[in-house]
């Protein structure tokens, strides 16, 4: 079996034996493989890329085509235990509604999303004067996908606000790696961020 990547395999590790799962943004729906065949988790998977969608249904994952700005109003409350979304949040022209629909069909969330607070954005901004290029969010300012780019302190503001329960976080590098500073210093040295979240 292929090793997971670091970030899949954190989320795998939260996710519960025998469960309902929805991966939002699914990719070739290597997570929900992997959990299918570990966990006898019963996913769907939504995408928007065709060829990542051909890729799903060739490994028999239930995936649909939508674009997650249109939202999850096809899903009735509480359908799922977990929702899933993994690097797509930047991404999503309204997060905050895309949360609250995550909370409405799901009973926990799980979202990553690369960290805007690491030391190299903040350093490319400071003494370039320019919008950061490096690993965590490597591309140039005028083709990124990423339309929201959040911090540490900004997601779990918006936690705050929106009376969201942080269950559970870790902050990796883009390797995937993760330290004792990293978890002294999250908001600094942590190049993404991983969350498990439920309504309060």
């Amino acid at each position: 079996m292929t090793e997971l990547r670091r970030d899949l395999a954190i989320i795998s590790d939260w996710i519960k034996p025998n469960c309902r799962i929805l991966d939002l943004g699914c990719g070739n729906g290597t997570l929900l493989k992997h959990l299918r065949d570990t966990r006898g988790v019963n996913g769907y998977g939504l995408e928007i890329d065709t060829d990542k969608i051909i890729t799903c249904l060739n490994n028999n994952i239930n995936v649909i085509q939508t674009d997650l700005d249109a939202g999850l109003s096809v899903f009735d409350s509480d359908s799922f235990d977990y929702i899933v979304m993994s690097q797509t949040l930047q991404a999503i022209y309204r997060p905050d509604l895309l949360i609250e629909e995550m909370l409405r069909v799901g009973r926990e969330g799980i979202v990553t999303f690369p960290n805007f607070g690491h030391w190299k954005a903040r350093l490319h901004i400071a003494l370039g004067g320019h919008m950061p290029v490096y690993g965590a969010i490597s591309y140039e300012w005028y083709n990124t996908p990423n339309i929201h780019l959040c911090t540490l302190s900004d997601f779990e503001k918006l936690c705050k606000d929106k009376g969201i329960k942080i269950l559970q976080r870790e902050v990796v590098t883009t390797e995937h790696k993760s330290s004792i500073a990293m978890r002294v210093l999250p908001n600094l040295l942590g190049e993404l961020a991983l969350y498990r979240f439920t309504k309060k």
